[in-house]
């Protein structure tokens, strides 16, 4: 759940920062290098631990009229922001600033060519940026994309300093009554791998859609390696049957 939620916040994040990071606006392009500069710039560690204490430095969160106004909507920081939205803010957030630097370079990796025909077709800057040049980038972007989301997966871990219940801090609990400390951790490392598996097998076959089209066809998986290659690795003898006849030239005896 914390992979997927931040993941997702971290996409819609990085779209949004990295066309603001292409705009002719100064104040716009500006507003989003500081952005990335200051997430990019401070260990995720950090910023989880931020989110999860600002109830220490704003009690009470409010929004309302200024200069004296009614308040329209207010609370505890500590009810308005709960472990789980802490971590998912210091994910997410954190995530949004890589993810804008991964969508820009997919953005650029597409000919400018493209956005001159569809100025001259008479398309907006958001239709192009939606219609023309996202769905070419996506070649670019998909693949460190999946490096970003498998990142993450195991990047979650850091949110057991805020005793959030997630997979590492649940092995955690169970060790320390138990005091099997490293069956439970193999036990977690072995979770990590098999979702890190689905999640390459995912990406895997993402670039392989993204990819169409193209001129370079991706290799197969190594799951679909090892399916082909199987049987290949047995000879005819040890299957039971006889070696096929090596062709020979006319007028000599065969072998």
């Amino acid at each position: 759940m914390l992979t997927g939620v931040a993941m997702a916040m971290g996409v819609v994040l990085g779209v949004v920062l990295a066309t603001m990071w292409l705009s002719p606006n100064p104040l716009v392009s500006g507003a989003s290098w500081f952005y990335i500069w200051l997430f990019r710039g401070t260990p995720i560690l950090v910023q989880i631990l931020f989110w999860f204490y600002l109830a220490a430095l704003y009690p009470h969160v409010s929004i309302g009229v200024p200069f004296g106004g009614p308040e329209l909507f207010g609370g505890a920081s500590k009810d308005l922001i709960p472990p789980v939205v802490a971590a998912i803010f210091g994910l997410g957030f954190n995530e949004g600033a890589y993810m804008a630097e991964i969508v820009r370079a997919g953005i650029n990796s597409v000919d400018e060519g493209q956005e001159e025909a569809a100025k001259a077709l008479g398309f907006s800057r958001i239709q192009t940026m939606r219609r023309i040049v996202l769905p070419q980038a996506m070649r670019v972007i998909i693949p460190p994309t999946g490096n970003e989301t498998i990142s993450m997966l195991k990047t979650s871990s850091l949110v057991s300093v805020i005793a959030y219940a997630e997979l590492l801090y649940s092995a955690q609990i169970i060790f320390s009554r138990n005091y099997k400390t490293i069956e439970l951790l193999v036990v977690a490392s072995i979770w990590y791998l098999a979702f890190t598996t689905i999640l390459t097998i995912g990406q895997y076959y993402l670039e392989r859609y993204f990819a169409r089209g193209s001129s370079r066809t991706p290799p197969p998986s190594r799951i679909e390696y090892v399916v082909r290659n199987v049987f290949k690795l047995r000879s005819p003898r040890e299957e039971g049957g006889m070696l096929p006849e090596t062709p020979h030239a006319p007028g000599e005896p065969g072998r």
